[in-house]
């Protein structure tokens, strides 16, 4: 089985509201709210660490359950969410500039007068 990898869709609106994540589609302004489980994954998807790590680091300890059943809960729930553009799913490592709202900037040179 090949590792997934998964990124928050910049594009989504997304607020923490006690402990929950509060996520708009930029797609079709539907609003959707992730229980802890979800928002822990919603948290942890930079992109660049394999799902079945953010299952067993984050998800496990956290809840009790078996690794597999997570894994397998995890990806359907990844997949629901990219099938509504708010995650992306991908079997490669997803670039930063994919993934993140802001890129990073070079501060203007020279002085200003």
């Amino acid at each position: 089985m090949s590792k997934l990898y998964v990124a928050r869709n910049p594009r989504a609106a997304a607020r923490s509201l006690d402990g929950e994540m509060m996520i708009m589609s930029a797609r079709d302004s539907t609003l959707f709210t992730l229980n802890k489980t979800a928002t822990i994954l919603w948290q942890s998807a930079d992109g660049n660490t394999p799902l079945d790590e953010i299952v067993t680091q984050r998800i496990c300890p956290e809840f009790d359950i078996e690794p597999g059943v997570a894994l397998k809960d995890a990806e359907d729930l990844a997949r629901e969410l990219a099938s509504h553009e708010i995650m992306q799913v991908s079997d490669a490592p997803i670039a930063a500039s994919a993934s993140s709202p802001t890129t990073q900037r070079n501060p203007p040179t020279g002085n200003a007068q």
